[in-house]
């Protein structure tokens, strides 16, 4: 009863943090469709920005008062930041508008949006203004930038970024014998770490992986895999999966092996509900976003411990590719408007800045000359779970693997591995349900193709 109660709380607070992220920085109400001040985007004698973003949450309270600190800093330029929902709700939105007045000055993006913003012509490179402005690019964190450069070329400016990490509960491990200071490292581990857990509490899950297909994509990374062909993407169009069999396969068997022996807690796709039943103490690890990590860390009645992605015991880890979004400067606004918003775009990469949006929200400072800001050495000190997540993004090792791939068809891709995931969850059977997704994705590709070639 009282795990029934936690969760039923746990689901109310998320509820009510969603709810929260509503508002925008302007004080408007929670969407806008875009600038509709007169006198070419000025008001009060400032040059107005419009900025649609998709943080909610503690995102967004941070996100909101970085945008006020900036606004208040200067007298020249006001930022209007504008909660459009999903990341693939703004797209559609921006989709709509796109070309006309009614669209944004800047919009943050997903990272697999990246691709479509670059084939969709309605977008400025910021490389554009880097090389006007002059200005150094090669400050901030190389494991980040590595993803938005394509061809040596910037296209967007990187914002909110996160990598997967592995949460466990201290207390499940020391209840069942295990070293709560150290994490299980692979697959392997993490499999002999759940049957402890169950065997101790038979109550508890040893280990829960959502349905998500960027979690997916990172566990492929881990092993150095490509997502596409031609180096994901980077050096040639893809034409077909980058995978090998060993390798893709290698996490759904991982995952059927705890579905069959019943250390495996399956809350599908639901990334809430699988938090909620590990703040509840139904599952004792699972693998999230690190900027999931403050919020975990503030909310769980026990310890928690924060690891590095796990990998196959025959494989070496080879670190993760950044997630989150960037960006984007949006082409047909006049002039004025976007060297504003330019202006605003640097701001964010400040230590200072960054060094706040870090430990507000848990994504990683893009800067990380952030790390070294006082508020940052106080928050790890406090959770010193927090640093954890850096270390892992700075040991990645830089490949096309870990750089991650680029394609317009991901977004459709992810849905595939999630429906493959899903099965075999499920009792399905992993040959058929991998066999089936990799038709589906390759299927995927050669149709994107076809479509940009009309």
């Amino acid at each position: 009863m009282k795990k029934l109660i936690m969760i039923f709380s746990l689901g109310i607070l998320f509820l009510l943090s969603a709810c929260a992220g509503e508002n925008s920085a302007s004080g408007n109400s929670s969407q806008s469709t875009g600038n509709k001040n007169s006198e070419a985007g000025t008001k009060d004698g400032k040059q107005v920005v419009t900025f649609w973003h998709s943080m909610g949450g503690a995102g967004q309270e941070t996100l909101n008062s970085i945008v006020e600190d900036f606004n208040n800093s200067q007298d020249k330029v006001q930022v209007n930041a504008e909660y459009q929902g999903t990341y693939d709700e703004s797209l559609t939105k921006f989709n709509a508008v796109a070309g006309t007045d009614s669209a944004p000055t800047m919009i943050q993006t997903f990272e697999i949006g990246t691709m479509s913003m670059i084939n969709s012509g309605n977008i400025i490179p910021i490389q554009e203004f880097v090389d006007k402005d002059g200005y150094d690019m090669s400050g901030l964190e190389g494991n980040i930038t590595n993803y938005y450069s394509l061809d040596g070329k910037f296209y967007s400016m990187p914002f909110n970024s996160s990598t997967p990490v592995m949460y466990y509960n201290k207390d499940a491990f020391k209840k069942a014998g295990l070293d709560p200071e150290k994490a299980p490292e692979t697959f392997e581990e993490v499999e002999e770490a759940s049957k402890a857990i169950v065997k101790s509490n038979p109550n508890m899950k040893g280990f829960a992986l959502q349905a998500y297909g960027w979690l997916w994509e990172q566990l492929l990374a881990n092993q150095g895999a490509l997502l596409l062909n031609n180096d994901n993407g980077r050096t040639d169009t893809p034409t077909k999966i980058g995978w090998t069999e060993k390798e893709g396969k290698s996490i759904f068997e991982w995952v059927k092996r705890m579905v069959d022996d019943g250390t495996f807690a399956n809350y599908g796709t639901n990334g809430d509900n699988m938090v909620a039943g590990f703040l509840a103490g139904d599952v004792a690890m699972f693998l999230q976003s690190s900027a999931s990590a403050r919020d975990v860390i503030d909310n769980a009645p026990f310890e928690v411990g924060i690891a590095f992605l796990p990998y196959p015991e025959d494989q070496e880890r080879q670190g993760v590719v950044i997630g989150g979004a960037s960006l984007w400067m949006i082409d047909g606004k006049p002039k004025e408007e976007s060297k504003a918003a330019w202006e605003f775009m640097k701001y964010l990469q400040t230590p200072e800045v960054q060094a706040k949006w870090h430990v507000g929200t848990g994504y990683f400072a893009v800067n990380p000359a952030a790390y070294e800001e006082d508020v940052v050495k106080e928050a790890w000190a406090e959770k010193p779970q927090l640093q954890v997540t850096v270390q892992q993004l700075q040991s990645t090792k830089s490949s096309y693997a870990t750089q991650g791939a680029l394609m317009d068809m991901l977004p459709q891709g992810r849905k595939i591995m999630e429906t493959a995931l899903e099965t075999v969850y499920n009792g399905g059977e992993v040959d058929q349900a991998y066999k089936t997704a990799v038709q589906q994705f390759n299927d995927a590709i050669e149709q994107a193709n076809k479509a940009r070639k009309k």
